[in-house]
Parts: structure tokens; C-alpha cells; sequence
């Protein structure tokens, strides 16, 4: 039942776009097998990201519900005119349901084992202040009679937690499903990185599944909920309506069209009442209020770019073969990451793609995926179908780790289109910087990009560390950031840039002698 305001005890009644994280966090595989657990479904967990005062709490109380005495476990495949009956668990509702053949039927948890879970006590309480009373008043009172403040007893010896990164004695527990709340929160600092590792072991021995809720985090501070949104695991849910990033925060107009986006499916919120707050909060602290309000990630003092000034740029082209480019390497051996960013004449960066085989590969390599080291010869090979493929005018190349391979690309394709650029050299390296970030931030700008998310990321990532002379260069916040595509990024505007001031981008013509 809808826990408080004035329609509590109302039956809860789920929205548009909470019902589309609903159908999509218990979607089931088409091969799932009878027996199975966490593996009959498409996602192992979810992660929902909504601004504060969504209407998440409400929501994942109502899943907790439903895993505490509802049939959220696949039961196989329907023949046809099975039913499904409330009665048949102590339930009074009424609920039937007959079951359409090759739908998928469901049964509950024999012993359930639930934990609310947060970094703080005064978190937890968020999710289960809203779950006893959506118990108490309606129905579910019959299957669950007592909610005490502790822990809620469930039928067959099962239980609902609310826990937090103190509780250790309970943070081992083979649990069924867990609510993370706030992991936008979490971090090592406070043990939510332990809090969130031990508790997905405990699932993954009963084959139970968790949901992740946050607002929009701090970049840098690499939280759990990053680093979920980051993962590259298919099977992690991720629902994070972003609003159009060209509209700014800051403007009181277009701040209002933010909040209207992102409260459009919760109609039991008020505009007026989340401008009143974001308005007091951003004279105070403009990243905490773009981030709670706003739901965008948002840095805090320092960053190089917000988010949206660099995704406003964004416009995918396609860029011709034999079109005439420059090029940024950023190159690593075994930590950071490897990529490649090219630049037309046009000022429209991009990331390229090579081929190995039939397999199209863009430019950009992680030492994770490769064994823990770059693979030189995969990088080479992206090097010779770039210059196959386009007509390459200028290359500035972090020489730092690769100073061989450097001088065999000059040897091969001309030592003059092929420059080494330390990006540690300030003098050198600041003015770059300035450069790509006033041309992103100015509005009567040609520069334009590909919208790459890697790229995004690590441009998102960087912050200006100061040097002498009012100076800066770029650093990681943590070292789990990256930031090499940024920098491969400058080294492409500038070698565009250098290139035109020097008249370089001139289609060769042919000569002809007759006689």
C-alpha cells in the first residue's frame, strides 16, 4: 500500500517508468530452465539512478515486498491454464492469475533472506520506514503480522534486515536479495566497496539478485554506483534517464525544463517545491544541487569539463575514406589505458575503428582486456589502417613508452607527420589544454564530436592539478579513472589546429608532362 501523504493506504500502483525498471529487472531468458535462480533472468542485478525525491524508496520497498512473499522465482514454462492464486500463500487480496502457454510462471522463496542496506543507519531507514507501513495497511498484514523496528519475521523462518558496512556479523549471510541504497555514497573510505563485494558473494551462493538505487555521483570520488554504471557486464540493468545535456542547471529557465524531465514520471512530486530547494542548495553548493536535482554526474571544484559542455558537442558524422585528418596518441604500457583520437579538417574528433579480420576494433585499448598489457602490435596495426584509409596530415604522439614504435611509424610515413608530444611538458602541454576547452565551451565554435563514451568518460574524469604560473596540467582523481582519451583528445585539436596555421590541410594535386 502507498506508505504516507494523503493517499496512504491507497494500493500502490506503479508508473511508467517504474514499471518499465520492474518488467525489466525480472525479464526472464527465453532458455531459462526449471530450477534455476538469478540464472533464468536476463540481469543479475539493476541499478536505478533518479534525482532525489523520485521515488525510490517506495519503489524498492514495494520489490522487497514482492521477494519477501511474492512468486518472484521462475517456475518454468506454462503449458497453458495453470493458475496462479493469492490464497494459496495465506493472502487475502483476491490476485489470480491463469497462466498463458509458454509464459513463464512463478513461485516464492521458500525462506527468504532480505537485507536493506546502506553506509549509514539513518539511510536504511529511508527504504524501511516506507516498507512496514505498505505492509501494516493492507493485505500483506495477513502474511507478515509483525514489523517489528529491528527486522521483519517472514513466513518460513525467512527475514527482512536493515544493515549497514558496521554490521558484520550479518553482512556474510547467504541472503536472496538485497536493496544497496545511495551506492552514489559508497565508497573505501566508509567500507562500501567491502559492504557491496561481500554482500553480492552472499547472493550469488542462493542464486538471489539485488537492486542498486542512487542519485546522480560525485566522479570523483569512483563510488559503487560508478563504478556499476561503468562496468561492461551485460547482464547489470542500468536505468539512468539523463536529461538533455545542452540545457544548463544554472539558467533558472532551463534549470526548470531539467526538473520538469526528470520528475515527468513522478507526478506526486511538486516543481515548485524541488526548484525552491535546488535554488537554496545551488548558492551553496552548485554540484550537490545539479547532482541531486539536476540527476547528472557532476564533479565537484576542479574538474576540467561538466559532463554536459563536452556531450553538448556531440554530433555523430561520417567521415569519408581518404578524408584528410589529424591525429592524438596517448599511449601506455600496462596501467593506464591506449587510444588513438583523430580530427578533420572541419574540426570533428573522432575514434576510429581498424580491422582484424572481420572484426572492426575502435582505437582504444584497456591493459584489462588484453592480459594486462597493451598489445603494441594490435596498436601498429590500427596505425597502418588509419593511414590506408585516410589521408593523414599531422600526428602528435606521447612519446612516454613508445618512443620506438614512434620513430618506426616516422620512418615509415614520414618523420615530419609523425611528432613526438610529451604531454608532461607544461609549457607545452597547458596551452593545448586551454585551447580544446575553450573551443568545446564557446558557443560560435566549429568543434564537434563522435559522442564516444569512452571518451566521455575520461574527459569526464579529468581534473586540473595546479602547477607554477597559473598553470595546470591533467590528473586522474583516483587511479581507478582514467583519463588517456582526454589527453589524446588535446593532442588531436592541437595538431589540427598547428596543421591549419601552417597550411597543411592542401589536397596534393597531380602533375602532368606532355611531350
Amino acid at each position: 500500500m502507498i506508505p504516507d501523504g494523503d493517499s496512504r493506504g491507497l494500493p500502490f500502483l506503479l508508473g511508467g517508468e517504474q514499471a518499465k525498471f520492474m518488467v525489466e529487472h525480472y525479464r526472464v531468458k527465453p532458455d531459462a530452465e526449471l530450477g534455476d535462480k538469478s540464472a533464468a533472468f536476463v540481469f543479475r542485478r539493476s541499478q536505478l539512478v533518479r534525482a532525489q525525491k523520485w521515488g525510490k524508496s517506495p519503489l524498492v520497498s514495494a520489490f522487497v515486498c514482492a521477494e519477501g512473499v511474492g512468486p518472484v522465482l521462475f517456475a518454468g514454462w506454462a503449458e497453458g491454464g495453470e493458475q496462479f492464486d493469492c490464497r494459496d500463500e495465506g493472502c487475502g487480496c483476491g490476485f489470480t492469475h491463469e497462466y498463458s502457454a509458454g509464459e513463464p510462471m512463478g513461485r516464492p522463496w521458500a525462506t527468504p533472506l532480505i537485507q536493506i542496506t546502506a553506509t549509514s543507519e539513518d539511510q536504511t531507514d529511508n527504504t524501511y520506514d516506507a516498507l512496514r507501513p505498505m505492509i501494516e495497511l493492507g493485505p500483506l498484514a495477513d502474511i507478515i503480522p509483525k514489523t517489528g523496528e529491528e527486522f521483519i519475521r517472514l513466513p518460513g523462518g525467512g527475514r527482512i534486515d536493515a544493515v549497514t558496512s558496521k554490521a558484520n556479523s550479518r553482512l556474510g549471510q547467504r541472503i536472496t536479495f538485497a536493496v544497496q541504497d545511495e551506492t552514489g555514497l559508497w565508497v573505501k573510505a566508509n567500507g562500501g566497496y567491502k559492504l557491496s563485494q561481500t554482500q553480492r558473494r552472499g547472493l550469488a551462493g542462493m542464486g538471489g539478485r539485488s537492486i542498486e538505487t542512487t542519485n546522480a555521483w560525485d566522479p570523483a570520488q569512483d563510488s559503487v554506483a560508478q563504478q556499476t554504471f561503468e562496468s561492461s557486464a551485460v547482464d547489470v540493468h542500468k536505468d539512468f534517464r539523463q536529461p538533455p545535456a545542452n540545457l544548463s542547471f544554472k539558467d533558472k529557465r532551463e534549470r526548470r525544463k531539467i526538473i520538469a524531465f526528470n520528475y515527468e514520471g513522478a507526478p506526486w512530486v511538486s516543481p515548485d517545491a524541488i526548484e525552491a530547494e535546488a535554488a537554496e542548495l545551488i548558492v551553496k553548493d552548485p554540484a550537490d544541487a545539479e547532482r541531486f536535482f539536476g540527476n547528472r554526474v557532476v564533479a565537484g571544484t576542479g574538474t576540467w569539463f561538466h559532463l554536459d559542455q563536452w556531450d553538448s558537442r556531440a554530433k555523430p558524422t561520417l567521415v569519408e575514406r581518404g578524408a584528410m585528418v589529424c591525429g592524438g596518441f596517448d599511449g601506455s604500457d600496462n596501467n593506464d589505458w591506449t587510444g588513438i583520437r583523430l580530427e578533420t579538417i572541419g574540426q570533428y574528433q573522432f575514434t576510429p575503428s581498424y580491422l582484424a579480420g572481420d572484426d572492426e576494433r575502435p582505437t582504444v585499448w584497456n591493459p584489462v582486456d588484453w592480459n594486462g598489457r597493451i598489445p603494441r602490435s594490435e596498436v601498429l596495426a590500427a596505425f597502418d589502417f588509419i593511414e590506408t584509409h585516410f589521408t593523414v596530415v599531422r600526428f602528435y604522439l606521447d612519446p612516454q613508452f613508445w618512443e620506438t614504435e614512434i620513430d618506426m611509424l616516422g620512418e615509415k610515413y614520414g618523420v615530419k607527420k609523425y611528432v613526438k608530444w610529451p604531454t608532461n611538458q607544461i609549457g607545452r602541454m597547458y596551452p593545448a589544454l586551454e585551447r580544446l576547452k575553450t573551443d568545446v565551451t564557446n558557443p560560435e565554435s566549429e568543434f564537434s564530436h563522435d559522442g564516444d563514451k569512452v571518451t566521455s568518460l575520461h574527459v569526464n574524469n579529468a581534473v586540473m592539478r595546479a602547477r607554477p604560473g597559473d598553470k595546470y596540467i591533467l590528473g586522474k582523481p583516483s587511479e581507478h579513472q582514467k583519463i588517456d582519451q582526454a589527453m589524446s583528445s588535446a593532442l588531436a585539436h592541437e595538431a589540427t589546429l598547428d596543421a591549419l596555421s601552417a597550411g597543411e590541410f592542401v589536397e596534393e594535386k597531380s602533375s602532368y608532362v606532355y611531350y
